[in-house]
């Protein structure tokens, strides 16, 4: 297989991963656009033996952060609730606890959100992921960690005591899983 079949079977995966980061379909368009574009132009630093998923991520990332410290500077201000006017009825308490953890994921720092939606999306190993972040792979621990912890507490009903992963169970606790 050449190198532009290889990069074109990512494209979805870059597709839900750069959704994950921006929260706006098409700011991820764009961050998949301008992450091909960029592949196609290097394609020779690319090595032969390396994994071009993990470059393809790896340089989509770096991507994200590089637009988004420029937006900072140009003060652009992106919709923070996109999805404000959904209505969901209360009877639909699966929908409405996905609900709370897609809000608690946007409310995320940038880095603990890109840790976590890269392990729940795509599952690379913590190694890979954390060569993919450019960190190492305690601070992605640790990301994850603190990512995971913030979630569970925005998901838990105000009224109820605080739960434990050991204590959740049925559909909630399936939920929580997925998060790793």
């Amino acid at each position: 297989m050449n190198f532009e079949q290889n990069v074109c079977k990512q494209i979805p995966h870059l597709r839900r991963y750069a959704q994950s980061l921006t929260n706006d379909s098409v700011a991820a368009e764009d961050l998949v656009q301008d992450c091909l574009e960029r592949a196609l132009r290097k394609r020779l630093l690319w090595r032969r033996s390396g994994n071009v998923r993990a470059w393809l991520f790896r340089m989509l990332y770096r991507i994200f952060l590089n637009h988004r410290s420029s937006a900072a500077t140009r003060r652009e201000v992106s919709s923070t609730n996109p999805g404000e006017d959904l209505h969901v009825t209360a009877d639909h308490d699966a929908q409405l606890l996905c609900r709370d953890a897609a809000s608690a994921i946007e409310r995320l720092p940038v880095e603990q959100r890109a840790a976590l939606m890269l392990i729940v999306l795509e599952n690379p190993s913590y190694e890979e992921a954390a060569d993919i972040l450019g960190i190492k792979v305690g601070t992605l621990r640790s990301r994850l960690s603190r990512a995971r912890e913030f979630v569970r507490e925005y998901c838990q009903p105000a009224d109820r005591a605080p739960r434990t992963a050991s204590a959740v169970s049925g559909s909630e606790g399936a939920m929580l899983r997925r998060v790793k």
